[in-house]
């Protein structure tokens, strides 16, 4: 692909970049809402999860955990409730931890051509392999959302843009490794966590996406495969 082609797919695809937190559906100031003494449908998962009584009942100092975990990965509403969306993330986050050091157990990511950055949507997770060899992660990512899912399949890293900014959200993208159209590995400044996800990107820690820019290069390849929750 020319030089004028690859920058207009780019430009083009920027829909499927993160979008600023302020944008995520009814994002509102943390300080704006009020604790409720409701009993959520998944209280006592909840609770055990945080370290709490797990008595399946609210209680303030439920809330107030329930609130700072909600506040910490950007979901809402953020008033210590319970519920699905907020159990759907600690659910995630036991499955990633279940996964240990090896994220390919099940074969699913190609072991027969060398150096490979693999994504499971599923458990929204990636890693980096040689081979059978693990080279980095698994780490968590934050992969598209209901209508700009993130696509599957093998893929190749066709351009990379340590500074880049999208032109449509005017949001910077540091370290972006585009491997289809206008979806690419970056840098975002969000929870990984963060409901209900990007535009179609991969969404990396800054840590994170530091190393993958470190360790690929344009050429390598790229296999996604499963499907986001609630996608």
């Amino acid at each position: 692909m020319g030089e004028l082609g690859r920058r207009g797919v780019v430009l083009l695809a920027a829909t499927g970049l993160v979008a600023p937190l302020a944008l995520v559906a009814g994002a509102t100031p943390a300080q704006a809402a009020s604790c409720t003494k409701k009993t959520g449908p998944y209280q006592k998962r909840v609770e055990k999860f945080l370290g709490r009584p797990a008595d399946g009942r609210q209680s303030p100092a439920d809330c107030k955990a329930i609130r700072a975990f909600q506040n910490k990965h950007g979901i809402r509403p953020n008033i210590g409730y319970a519920g699905p969306v907020t159990w759907g993330v600690m659910d995630l986050m036991n499955k990633q931890k279940a996964v240990g050091k090896k994220p390919n157990k099940a074969g699913r990511c190609p072991v027969n051509r060398g150096r490979i950055a693999c994504v499971n949507l599923t458990l929204q997770i990636s890693w980096i392999q040689d081979g059978s060899r693990l080279v980095y992660g698994p780490v968590p990512v934050r992969t598209g959302r209901k209508g700009y899912q993130t696509r599957t399949g093998l893929k190749k890293i066709y351009w990379r843009n340590i500074d880049h900014v999208s032109t449509i959200y005017n949001v910077p993208m540091p370290y972006s490794q585009f491997f289809d159209g206008g979806q690419a590995f970056h840098s975002a400044g969000v929870s990984m966590w963060n409901p209900p996800g990007s535009h179609g990107c991969v969404n990396m820690t800054p840590k994170d996406a530091r190393k993958y820019w470190s360790l690929l290069r344009t050429g390598d390849d790229v296999y996604i495969y499963g499907r986001k929750p609630g996608t």
